[in-house]
């Protein structure tokens, strides 16, 4: 059994989230856990709201609601972009430069650990 969770149009860049997300995939969801809400990374915070999201969803996917959290892995995790925002900044002589602020997809999934796919 497995399940997802999405947050979509997070404010913060696709390259920096990715370094957050890459330190999770396939550890245990205690683990998973304690990485982000330790880790200094501005975008830990986000994917930890996501990863609890997909633990309560794999509970919720259960009719007795007896999953054991310790048996929960981070099966797949992945960093999509989002829409770019384009700005402009003020720029010497009479020019503008163009500011892109960036967003991103992400998405987690959690499986049961010893169960084949």
């Amino acid at each position: 059994m497995e399940a997802r969770a999405v947050n979509r149009f997070i404010g913060t860049s696709p390259r920096k989230m990715r370094l957050v997300v890459d330190l999770i995939r396939g550890k245990s969801v205690g683990e998973a856990l304690n990485i982000l809400h330790f880790s200094p990374k501005h975008a830990s915070k986000a994917a930890e709201k996501v990863l609890r999201s997909a633990i309560a969803n794999i509970q919720n996917k259960d009719d007795a609601g007896r999953v054991d959290t310790d048996s929960l892995y981070v099966k797949e995790c992945f960093v999509d972009g989002g829409p770019t925002m384009k700005r402009i900044l003020p720029a010497p002589m009479g020019r503008a430069y163009r500011m892109l602020k960036r967003a991103n997809h992400v998405t987690i999934i959690v499986a049961l650990r010893g169960e084949k796919a």
